[in-house]
């Protein structure tokens, strides 16, 4: 995957750079870290950082997820 390549330098991405690469709100980062689905860690200063390896965990599974094909409902004819 390029985005662990062009990353594999760093340990960890702020919330502003994990709601750039799922393309989301920044509050909804936070939501993920309240739900269990994405841990972080405080900093001193008390701001949160996102493990690189959990966060392309995650968007792995999302994308894995995206590329499912899609069951057709059967009708009850």
């Amino acid at each position: 995957m390029e985005l662990q390549y062009r990353h594999r330098h760093r340990s960890f991405f702020t919330r502003a750079e994990v709601a750039q690469l799922f393309e989301v709100a920044p509050n909804t980062v936070n939501r993920w870290v309240l739900g269990g689905k994405l841990p972080s860690v405080l900093t001193p200063g008390g701001r949160r950082r996102y493990p690189v390896e959990a966060v392309l965990r995650l968007l792995d599974q999302l994308t894995q997820g995206a590329r499912a094909p899609q069951r057709r409902k059967r009708s009850l004819r």
